[in-house]
């Protein structure tokens, strides 16, 4: 998934799946109100594999187990989740956001806080709740490679990614500053427990080196998978779910979860949503290891409930970066804890790569 989608307008989705009643819903502030008290509940997704997944595992059980009536919004949408808690025209109830978005909307006050939750807590795990979001999945970002150019081993960590003597060749990274600069300390050096906060300047200093052999800043999963798979580029920083189906396409990549970045994804509630009760269901929904489980094979997602693994058999173990055989190699990002603001960190970002 990437930062974040602007779509202005309402999603082609929405028109052919919720009719009459729900587009009245979505027009007028006073249709929505109305509503607040029965049983059903927009939420907004990021679509394609993902809500077929969500839905599968997480709505399609939840209305059966509930009467609550899901209707899906996508994609996700940070400009469209602000717009609507400004107006209080809410287009939907629940969305899901990375780690990045989630301290944004935290700071532009844009969430419920967790402490008006109305869900059963016992669901949840150790770490499950942070920046009044619920964790809910997650990917990682990892050392992957041409196994054509180096038959005899690619880069295992992020200082051999930088290493362009040892392993020479084209490369490329995530035009994404959030996931980038943790990823550059460590190439400098830094240990993974001293980490964050993030030393911003240090980070720079760093992704000077690399700048001049990265031939691609990717912007989408798809097109990470291109230039790999075509040889446009040798070692490449790519999303886990991404590399196994190059892997599982017999496409000759190799990988390794030495500090891959785990990267989450949680559940929040729209600040101020009539449907908030419902909201809440949802999520403690979404949080059982089971409906985690189901997702996390489907989507080639990782789940955040531990309990999950329960329901995942050891071979769609292999793929995910909170499996107890990888887990121990990976990191996650520390996003409250980052180290300055993520807004002006991603515009230098931007601007150093134009300079």
């Amino acid at each position: 998934m990437t930062s974040a989608f602007f779509d202005k307008n309402i999603s082609r989705r929405l028109f052919l799946g919720t009719g009459a009643v729900g587009l009245a819903s979505i027009a007028s502030p006073y249709v929505m109100r109305s509503y607040a008290n029965d049983q059903f509940l927009y939420v907004n997704t990021w679509g394609g594999v993902w809500e077929q997944a969500v839905v599968k595992n997480v709505i399609e059980p939840f209305t059966a187990e509930t009467g609550i009536e899901i209707r899906t919004v996508s994609p996700v949408s940070f400009a469209k989740l602000a717009a609507q808690v400004r107006s209080g025209v809410y287009e939907f109830d629940v969305t899901t956001l990375g780690a990045a978005e989630l301290a944004r909307a935290n700071a532009a006050d844009l969430v419920e806080s967790f402490d008006t939750a109305t869900l059963d807590k016992s669901v949840l795990w150790d770490g499950a709740v942070s920046m009044n979001g619920v964790g809910f999945d997650c990917f990682s970002t990892v050392v992957a490679h041409n196994k054509n150019k180096f038959p005899n081993g690619g880069p295992q960590s992020w200082a051999d990614f930088w290493n362009v003597e040892k392993f020479p060749g084209a490369r490329s990274l995530q035009r994404y500053a959030a996931r980038i600069l943790p990823i550059a300390l460590l190439a400098d050096g830094v240990a993974v427990e001293d980490l964050y906060p993030l030393d911003i300047d240090r980070a720079f200093a760093s992704l000077d080196r690399i700048k001049p052999h990265i031939r691609v800043w990717w912007t989408a999963g798809a097109q990470s998978q291109q230039i790999l798979r075509d040889g446009e580029v040798d070692i490449i920083g790519i999303w886990q779910g991404r590399c196994f189906e190059l892997i599982q396409q017999n496409v000759p990549i190799g990988m390794t979860w030495n500090q891959a970045e785990i990267d989450k994804g949680f559940w929040v509630v729209a600040k101020g949503t009539p449907r908030s009760e419902n909201a809440w269901k949802f999520i403690e929904a979404a949080s059982r290891p089971k409906a985690q489980a189901g997702f996390a094979k489907d989507a080639l997602s990782s789940p955040l409930n531990p309990k999950a693994f329960e329901f995942i058999d050891a071979e769609a173990a292999k793929v995910m970066p909170t499996a107890p055989e990888n887990y121990p190699s990976t990191f996650e990002q520390d996003i409250a804890n980052f180290g300055a603001d993520i807004e002006e960190t991603t515009q230098r970002f931007e601007e150093w790569l134009t300079s």
